[in-house]
């Protein structure tokens, strides 16, 4: 045998070529209804996991928290602003300069609706501030007006003053947030309790 008729020199043997691959005819009619037949109770798999992408992470206002920050350290730390200048006597009243007075004379009669309310009792001087404080910037995240802040008469004070009264008007005036503020009326605690308005959430006075 030579190696050009498939053999291998030398030896006996011939090389074997690729099987032979038989004619692939169409199932039948009768196949075709077999095979249903046999699938018949095979139930189709169901794929209902749906792949989502996790949601990426809130963007931190860094410049933002810095300001609050400041603001709130100021607040804290800042000078008590007690001598004010305040429209109507005795009655505590105060507005800024950009203010119509209109503004304030609807406020102190009632026209602005209270939509929240900061009670200080029980608080030292530095817990009512921060009170305050944290209490205005929340309102103001959430697009408050008008509230009012309860900061009580000052009875139980030595010499019944009301101190934390003066302490708190001169808070409000500080924030860039309040627009003006009055005593409240006697159905809302009179001279025990101040209401406050505030500028809109994105129109800083």
């Amino acid at each position: 045998m030579t190696p050009g008729n498939g053999g291998v020199p030398g030896s006996g043997f011939r090389r074997r070529g690729p099987p032979a691959v038989a004619n692939r005819t169409a199932p039948t009619a009768e196949e075709r209804a077999t095979f249903r037949e046999a699938v018949a109770d095979v139930e189709p798999l169901q794929w209902d996991r749906v792949h989502h992408e996790p949601p990426l992470p809130p963007a931190i206002p860094r410049q933002h928290l810095h300001d609050e920050a400041a603001a709130l350290d100021e607040s804290l730390h800042g000078p008590a602003l007690i001598d004010l200048f305040l429209e109507g006597g005795d009655e505590a009243a105060w507005r800024r300069d950009s203010l119509p007075k209109a503004w304030l004379r609807d406020l102190r009669r009632g026209r602005w609706v209270t939509q929240e309310k900061l009670d200080l009792h029980g608080l030292n001087r530095d817990q009512a501030r921060t009170a305050v404080v944290t209490f205005l910037r929340n309102c103001r995240d959430h697009g408050h007006r008008c509230v009012r802040i309860v900061h009580g008469k000052g009875l139980s004070s030595p010499g019944r003053e009301p101190v934390l009264k003066k302490l708190v008007l001169g808070w409000l005036s500080q924030r860039s947030e309040v627009l003006a503020f009055c005593q409240a009326r006697a159905t809302e605690g009179g001279a025990g309790a101040v209401v406050v308005l505030l500028a809109a959430k994105n129109n800083r006075a």
